[in-house]
């Protein structure tokens, strides 16, 4: 007697289809609350404004005090908070999906302080003879700089996610030392700027020199890696099961590394060292989403915008007359979120 019941084939793509209609409704939930997050942090400073001020003065019809208050001095750095947040998320994803390893992150795997290193060396040799708008490029070299060495001292017969891990934390506490080198041995004022991107800040940005350097590389860097997000599923499976199915599996890794160090270094040119939200935003996305990553990697962009957003909201409110850097909470919030990984993977390694 034939059995009853829906072809494997029909309930498989029916079980796809529910997962991508979750997926979907995750994101339009996440980009509601990232916006309204983005009008009260706007309207929430030194003076307030209410959120339907807001409104009327992102559409031009407040009055021009408060017009200037919010389009010329508080949208650039909400904007920038998104574009970083966001940045920092996915590079982390990409980087976890590669590696194969609960802990990467840009900030752990060392490429976040190569990022900051460029951008030191930027402004001690050429602040005031080349435009700010070439800073991204500068991180980003550094960072691709240290990500090589990183891969070379990695390098045995393949890059092992374990060996990129371990080289990664000790490269990045040498770069660090050099980069405080930097700081100590330059001027004052120089050496206050550099501290920026120690910490990871957004104070002070502005629409020219940050949010329309920021928005193209950062644009144009998430729609490739979406792009790319098949290819992330299968270095993820492990390197002999992605061998099998035609994938050339260094080859592959080494764009989606180059992808997240792009994404990493162009965020900390304009927000600095802002560290743990690559590695947190991306396990909060996979408890969203499940494990698929084109799924993970736009939830995991806009978790890391919500997640960078109160966070600056908290730190330039709760210490006034102090802009406490947003960095210093990431930090705070990020490190007992990693020795909790570090506790329940202790088994893995």
């Amino acid at each position: 007697m034939a059995k009853s019941g829906k072809p494997p084939l029909f309930s498989a793509n029916s079980s796809l289809q529910a997962k991508r209609k979750r997926t979907l409704w995750i994101c339009l939930l996440l980009s509601v609350l990232c916006l309204g997050m983005m009008v009260i942090s706007v309207g929430i400073s030194s003076q307030y404004l209410p959120p339907l001020t807001v409104l009327k003065a992102l559409f031009g019809m407040a009055e021009p005090g408060e017009q200037v208050i919010v389009v010329n001095l508080r949208l650039p750095r909400i904007l920038v908070a998104v574009l970083v947040g966001a940045s920092l998320a996915v590079a982390g994803a990409i980087l976890q999906g590669v590696i194969s390893n609960p802990l990467a992150s840009p900030d752990v795997a060392g490429i976040t302080e190569g990022a900051s290193l460029g951008a030191i060396l930027f402004i001690y040799l050429f602040q005031g003879t080349i435009s700010i708008h070439w800073m991204p490029l500068a991180s980003i070299l550094g960072a691709f700089l240290v990500t090589a060495l990183l891969y070379v001292l990695a390098w045995k017969k393949g890059a092992s996610p374990l060996r990129i891990i371990l080289i990664g934390i000790g490269v990045s506490a040498a770069i660090k030392s050099l980069s405080f080198m930097l700081i100590i041995s330059g001027p004052m004022q120089l050496a206050n700027q550099s501290l920026t991107f120690m910490t990871g800040s957004i104070y002070g940005v502005s629409w020219d020199n940050d949010v329309l350097t920021l928005l193209p590389w950062t644009a144009v860097l998430l729609v490739l890696t979406w792009l790319q997000a098949r290819q992330v599923n299968i270095q993820a499976l492990g390197d002999d099961i992605a061998t099998s199915v035609g994938s050339r599996v260094q080859l592959q890794r080494l764009l989606l590394i180059a992808l997240s160090v792009s994404l990493a270094g162009a965020a900390v040119a304009i927000g600095g060292a802002i560290a743990f939200i690559g590695l947190m935003a991306p396990h909060m996305a996979r408890r969203l989403t499940g494990p698929s990553f084109s799924g993970v990697l736009p939830v995991s962009a806009l978790i890391g915008a919500l997640i960078l957003l109160v966070a600056d909201l908290v730190a330039r409110t709760a210490f006034l007359p102090r802009d406490v850097p947003a960095g210093v909470l990431t930090a705070a919030i990020g490190a007992p979120f990693f020795m909790v990984l570090l506790y329940r993977n202790r088994n893995r390694f």
